[in-house]
């Protein structure tokens, strides 16, 4: 006799495994969303100080792309987990496997920075986290749509709902829990609390296995269903949806990434409270919470009146409600670029109608999905539909990744990261820095495009430039002094022709500022610097980022704009203070001030005194496409994508497909 029920017993109530199936995914989602909120905050501005050295700050057009990577692998591995579970193992114990693969991951994130590189520590966490959340996703909702036969299918549509509930929920209290672990008790906490909360997941999926519904695996029945005329035209069909519906997670998912880092440059003040960047993720959870109940008893009711709201249509009415939502905030990053701070209201009216467009895309394409796929082929189908956001992300990505340009210190950095090595394997702990010895070039692996010098508390690496010889004017180099105990080295000086020049706009700029009060917009700013030329004859452009930093920029010796040769310095002026509002000098530092005093990078104790501005030197590492344009691209292809779509709903046809039902719990 089975030890479970092997198909849904008649029934008009609701199957009895429902409830562990929603405790586990609330909290399961909470572990999930609370790392994603921070991760690309963490990366920007946490992992190069992980270590026992500051590394480079990673660039945001390149934290963005890996986001949106590891987010891509999070939906793509669903398909392994599919056939895992159609074809082998059965959903249950696909999901209880793979839960403890995921459980895994999270610890590797919370053990980040303990020993070895933080980085290495990173990358295994999120490929374990991407195998299991991804693997374990086909399975939880199409193990949903398992427990109900057709006595109780009239159910399934609240179920779904409940469904997007918990997974909501979790969301909400996790992006608004985790940036606020991040910002005052570190990434070991901020990434451990929801480690902590996955096992939880797994413990309560585990406790309801005795009432589920474990639908068996049939791998023959798999693949012929699949390979079927009907199969292959099902998925087909299905697929040419799926590619719009990728448009819409191309968009979507930059909640956590370049909306974040746009929140930094708003008036994030929200009813009386400073909201952190990553917390402004919670308003998307919250609101679907509130616009599911509108959608489905306000507007779809209203719409039917007029005219059949189909599953079709939804999907199409939701791409064009997210054209809006990125045009809104594609106009905000319009006034930041202007120097202006918009409040974060204008940000949150943009999720309101980034909510509104997942209501109609995302509920409706999961529930459409499960009823669309074959009877044993539901798994893989779902998995389909998650590629969807793979695919979307893998887009986001690459725009990302192409217009990085890469940074002309990079393989310097990877020389000063094995002096470091050095220093932590022959220094000990506490020294005098004034005896502080450094290796030589000998004792490093150093490339031939590259110089090592040893200073008497310091070294320098130098690289050659555009022409690919030394002792040149386009020479690059970079002066790394360790701390006086010699626990961590930190980039003090970068040198190379051009940035005198640049110095000398810089110096233009701030004397303007000093004077109005306020930096002066991009095309009042070059013309502040006009006449300033490069060493290699070029003019120097000036660019207002927001209404604290700016930008001077030289092309560089090869003379072309964005690439590895561009130099300059990047300017971050103080913000105005109020004298009544002033910190205690006994408040707690946040972890990251705190870490940065640790490292030796406090920028208040080593500016010189007298200076108002943080003035740091670049040779690379830009983006192509910067400010609103980023943000307008995007908004074009969601609208070519909608338009593309109508023709599309108008001549799919829909099928649907429902488990039978079966006797109670006899195999």
């Amino acid at each position: 006799m089975a030890q479970h029920l092997t198909a849904p017993v008649p029934s008009t109530k609701l199957p009895k495994g429902i409830p562990y199936i929603i405790g586990n995914e609330a909290a399961e989602r909470f572990s999930f969303y609370g790392m994603k909120a921070v991760l690309t905050v963490f990366m920007v501005s946490y992992l190069h100080l992980m270590g026992s050295q500051a590394l480079e700050p990673m660039p945001e057009a390149q934290a963005e792309a890996n986001f949106h990577y590891f987010t891509a692998a999070v939906y793509f591995t669903p398909f392994l987990g599919a056939l895992l579970a159609d074809i082998l193992f059965g959903k249950y114990r696909t999901i209880i496997t793979l839960s403890l693969v995921y459980c895994m991951g999270h610890g590797a994130l919370a053990l980040m920075g303990i020993a070895g590189p933080a980085t290495y520590w990173m990358l295994g966490g999120l490929g374990l986290i991407a195998l299991g959340s991804g693997g374990i996703k086909p399975c939880v909702s199409a193990h949903v749509g398992d427990q109900f036969g057709k006595s109780n299918a009239h159910l399934l549509t609240t179920v779904f709902f409940w469904f997007y509930f918990s997974i909501n929920f979790g969301s909400f209290i996790s992006t608004l829990l985790t940036p606020w672990l991040l910002e005052w008790y570190g990434p070991h906490w901020a990434f451990g609390v929801p480690g902590v909360l996955m096992a939880l997941a797994t413990l309560m999926f585990w406790m309801g296995r005795k009432v589920f519904v474990h639908i068996p695996a049939d791998g023959a029945g798999f693949a012929k269903e699949l390979f079927s005329p009907n199969g292959l035209k099902t998925v087909a069909s299905l697929f040419v949806i799926y590619v719009f519906v990728a448009v819409f997670w191309a968009l979507f998912d930059q909640t956590g990434s370049s909306w974040v880092l746009q929140a930094r440059d708003l008036d994030r003040n929200f009813l009386g409270m400073e909201l952190l960047p990553s917390q402004i993720q919670a308003a998307n959870p919250i609101l679907v919470l509130a616009l599911i109940p509108v959608f489905s008893y306000l507007i779809y009711p209203a719409i039917n009146r007029v005219f059949k709201m189909t599953p079709i249509r939804k999907i199409g009415g939701g791409l064009f409600v997210m054209v809006t939502a990125f045009a809104l905030v594609a106009w905000v990053q319009g006034r930041v670029d202007a120097g202006e701070s918009p409040s974060i209201g204008w940000q949150l009216l943009a999720y309101i109608l980034l909510t509104g467009s997942e209501v109609m895309v995302s509920i409706t394409a999961l529930e459409f999905s499960y009823t669309q796929a074959p009877r044993k082929m539901k798994s893989v189908i779902m998995a389909f539909f998650l590629w969807s956001v793979s695919l979307g992300n893998i887009f986001t990505g690459q725009v990302n990744s192409y217009v990085q340009v890469p940074s002309g210190t990079a393989e310097i950095s990877a020389v000063a990261s094995q002096a470091n090595e050095w220093l932590l394997d022959n220094l000990g702990t506490k020294r005098d820095a004034g005896t502080l010895a450094v290796p030589g070039s000998d004792e490093l692996d150093v490339p031939d495009s590259l110089r090592f010098a040893s200073l008497p508390i310091g070294f320098t690496v130098t690289a050659a430039g555009h022409d690919g010889t030394f002792d040149n004017a386009d020479d690059i180099s970079v002066t790394f002094v360790p701390n006086a105990d010699g626990s961590a080295v930190k980039r003090d000086v970068v040198a190379t022709a051009g940035l005198e020049q640049s110095r000398a706009a810089v110096e233009r700029i701030l004397e303007d500022w000093r004077a109005k009060g306020r930096l002066p917009l991009t095309t009042d700013g070059q013309v502040l610097i006009d006449g300033l030329l490069d060493p290699w004859g070029e003019q120097l452009t000036y660019t207002l980022q927001n209404r604290l930093q700016f930008r001077v920029l030289s092309t560089g010796p090869d003379r072309v704009r964005d690439t590895k040769f561009d130099l300059g310095h990047i300017v971050e002026i103080d913000e105005p203070s109020d004298a009544t509002s002033e910190a205690s000098t006994d408040e707690k530092l946040s972890w990251l001030d705190q870490r940065k005093l640790d490292l030796g990078l406090d920028d208040e104790s080593t500016r010189a005194e007298g200076e108002d501005a943080d003035v740091t030197a670049f040779v690379g590492g830009q983006t192509k496409l910067e400010g609103a344009s980023y943000f307008w691209f995007f908004t074009w292809v969601m609208l070519g994508a909608a338009l593309l779509f109508i023709p599309v709903g108008l001549v799919y046809r829909p099928k649907e497909y429902l488990q039978e039902e079966g006797p109670a719990g006899e195999a």
